[in-house]
C-alpha cells in the first residue's frame, strides 16, 4: 500500500510535547526537520503574540493551525458574548501568526439541553464567519469522540461537522479530521469524500487497547487499532494535501525527552501513514 516517503507534510502539534514551551518546540522541529507546527493559545500566551510570531518566522516553520476556538454553549447571553469576544481575539491571533485555520471545538452541555447546545454552536459559527473572513482565517470544525459530548463538544461526528460547514464557502468554514475522534464511525469514509475541499486539517495519533484514560489515552501512531494509512489515503483522494498533524495527549510520552519523541514520530509517520 502506498506510503509517505518524505516529511514535507509532517506537523508537530504542541500538545504532543506538552513540557516544551514554544521556543523549545520550534527549536525541536528545526533539529528534527519537521516543517510544520500546530500552535496552542496557552503556549502562545506564555511568550506573547509578537514574540511567538518572530520565533516561528525566524525558524522558517509554517503554522498549520491554531487551537482552539469555539466552546459556544453557555447558560447566559452575557457569557455567550464573552466567548464570542474571546473567539474574535483568537481569530486575530491566528492571523498574526499566519495560521490559516482556527480549530473550533464546539463546547459541551451547560444545562442538560443538548439540542440547545448544538444550536448555540451553529449560531456561534454564524456570528464568527464575517470576522474570520475579514482576517483571512478559516474556521475548522473538529468533531470530538462522543465520550466528550457532555463537557467538550456536542459535535461528535464528521457528518455533523459537514452539515455545519456546508452553509458557508469552503474558504470560510471547513472540518478538521482527527483520527482519535472519528476512526470508529461507520460513515467515516463517505463523510470524508463529502467533505472534499472543506477538509482543513488532519490530526493523527492512535487508539490503544485497552483504553487507559479519558483525556490522556492517545497513543503513538502504530500502537493502537486505527487504520491510519487507510484514512490518510481517503483524505488524499478527497483532495486534502495539507499538513498531517501529530497530536498526542499521553503522560508517558510527555515525560520522555522531546527530541526522542520527535524521532519516534518520524519513524512511525513513514511506517504507518
Amino acid at each position: 500500500m502506498e506510503q509517505l516517503e518524505s516529511f514535507e507534510r509532517l506537523c508537530l502539534n504542541q500538545a504532543t510535547t506538552q513540557r516544551w514551551n514554544l521556543r523549545e518546540a520550534v527549536e525541536g522541529c528545526v533539529r528534527a526537520g519537521i516543517p510544520w507546527i500546530g500552535l496552542w493559545r496557552n503556549k502562545i500566551a506564555e511568550i506573547g503574540l509578537k514574540g511567538s510570531r518572530q520565533l516561528v518566522r525566524d525558524a522558517g516553520l509554517r503554522v498549520s493551525s491554531m487551537i482552539a476556538g469555539g466552546y459556544f454553549p453557555t447558560v447566559s447571553a452575557a457569557e455567550r458574548q464573552k466567548r464570542l469576544d474571546e473567539n474574535r481575539r483568537a481569530i486575530e491571533e491566528a492571523a498574526e501568526l499566519e495560521a490559516e485555520v482556527l480549530v473550533l471545538v464546539g463546547g459541551g452541555i451547560p444545562d442538560r439541553d443538548i439540542d440547545c447546545a448544538r444550536k448555540c454552536v451553529a449560531e456561534g459559527i454564524e456570528q464568527l464567519v464575517p470576522y474570520a473572513k475579514s482576517y483571512g482565517v478559516k474556521l475548522g470544525i473538529e468533531p470530538l469522540h462522543p465520550m466528550y459530548a457532555a463537557e467538550r463538544s456536542v459535535v461528535v461526528t464528521l457528518a455533523q461537522a459537514n452539515d455545519l460547514a456546508k452553509s458557508y464557502r469552503p474558504d470560510e468554514v471547513g472540518v478538521v479530521v482527527d483520527v482519535f475522534h472519528v476512526w470508529w464511525d461507520p460513515d467515516l469514509y463517505h463523510q470524508i469524500a463529502l467533505a472534499g475541499e472543506r477538509i482543513l486539517g488532519f490530526h493523527v495519533s492512535d487508539w490503544v487497547v485497552p483504553f487507559s484514560h479519558f483525556l490522556l489515552g492517545r497513543g503513538m501512531m502504530g500502537d493502537g487499532v486505527i487504520e491510519l494509512r487507510r484514512i490518510r489515503k481517503a483524505l488524499d483522494a478527497a483532495g486534502y494535501q495539507g499538513p498531517i498533524e501529530v497530536e498526542i495527549f499521553n503522560q508517558a510520552i510527555w515525560d520522555q525527552p522531546g527530541d526522542e519523541v520527535l524521532a519516534v514520530i518520524k519513524e512511525r509517520y513513514l511506517e504507518h501513514l
